[in-house]
């Protein structure tokens, strides 16, 4: 029995060292909680061949946490889970907070594993808050998938549908693009516990320093604010930099809600033609403000398809099925996943989305 053999190796434990998905030094800057901290990891618990399930599997149930679940990106992130569901003929449930806070979602995997979950699919608000009620997860034997989350010790894959460093430098290419390659820009990330959004917004800094000398970030300081992953603190801080920077041409955004807050402040100080914006979003909640030029580009990924490829790695975990290079997910972008060794091992697909003027309305969600 899994539950049974992963709790005997809990006293054979190793030291794994901060990396991840990307290639980027997330630094000092990041604030992230893997730089505070070393987590302790059982070998065994890293082992997924030890999670196979001695159950049917229209017994299992299939849980996924995610940041926010009022928000229109985690909305449509639970149309692939439910998809998945259907598909396998498995349960699922999707949950998240009502306000991105990060101990509502450890009590939400605290609540998980009371109900004997067979797997967790995680996306973390701050992952070093997470580390030791997930690690509590494996120790009982259920699954450990996660989301946006590179530095995560305690699962057993991360799922990214791209690496960081290339959707950091997808974002900056497109900024770059819009304000001419000259001037100076401001970022925004949710939390600087976003380990995702950090390593998209450092890997943006890095781009930009590489490639375009005539552009300068605002303080040179990655990120310039914090949007708690509400559209009002965004616009709130987005107007704040605009006042106090005459001079400021350019927003990247790493949460889906910050291009909406940077746009409407934008529109309000009537520099829609001065202020070029770039960032995550989804193409219903973006569409008019990059219709009227407002938002000049939506980098982001399907996450349907990132929901439906986390349940179906669990699934095959579960199932005993060998995880390696080129396996498939079911997905679009996923068909012939890649492998990357880290701190944890990370699967990533090949399916980022570029939305402008030209194609935005080709997608409805």
């Amino acid at each position: 029995m899994a539950k049974k053999l992963l709790a005997m190796v809990l006293g054979l434990t190793m030291m794994i060292g901060a990396a991840g998905c990307s290639a980027v030094d997330t630094g000092s800057g990041s604030g992230s909680t893997k730089s505070d901290t070393q987590v302790s990891v059982s070998a065994d618990l890293l082992d997924a061949t030890q999670y196979k399930s001695d159950k049917e599997a229209a017994d299992w149930t299939i849980a996924v946490v995610v940041k926010d679940g009022t928000s229109d990106w985690f909305k449509r992130m639970q149309v692939g889970v439910d998809e998945f569901g259907q598909t396998k003929t498995v349960n699922v449930i999707q949950k998240g907070p009502a306000n991105a806070d990060a101990a509502s979602q450890v009590q939400l995997v605290e609540d998980m594993i009371n109900q004997g979950v067979d797997a967790i699919c995680i996306v973390p608000i701050d992952p070093g808050a997470l580390e030791s009620v997930l690690q509590k997860a494996m120790e009982k034997g259920i699954v450990v998938i996660s989301h946006e989350a590179s530095d995560l010790k305690n699962t057993l894959y991360d799922v990214e549908a791209f690496t960081a460093e290339d959707f950091g430098n997808t974002m900056m290419q497109e900024l770059a693009k819009a304000m001419g390659e000259k001037g100076q820009y401001a970022q925004m990330v949710a939390y600087t516990t976003s380990t995702t959004h950090m390593e998209y917004s450092n890997a943006e800094y890095a781009y930009q320093q590489a490639n375009y000398p005539d552009m300068s970030l605002i303080n040179d300081t990655v990120p310039s604010a914090e949007s708690s992953e509400k559209v009002d603190t965004a616009y709130e801080k987005a107007k704040e930099l605009l006042k106090a920077n005459p001079e400021l041409a350019g927003f990247t955004g790493a949460a889906s809600v910050d291009i909406l807050g940077e746009a409407q402040a934008t529109e309000e100080l009537g520099l829609t033609d001065k202020v070029s914006i770039v960032g995550v979003g989804t193409p219903n909640a973006t569409r008019e403000y990059v219709k009227n030029g407002t938002i000049d580009a939506v980098c982001l990924w399907d996450p349907a398809s990132a929901g439906y490829a986390m349940c179906d790695l669990a699934y095959k975990i579960l199932a005993g099925e060998e995880v390696k290079e080129g396996i498939d997910l079911g997905q679009d972008g996923y068909e012939s996943v890649t492998i990357q060794e880290g701190a944890n091992r990370c699967v990533l697909g090949n399916a980022p989305l570029i939305l402008n003027t030209d194609n935005i309305d080709d997608y409805d969600f």
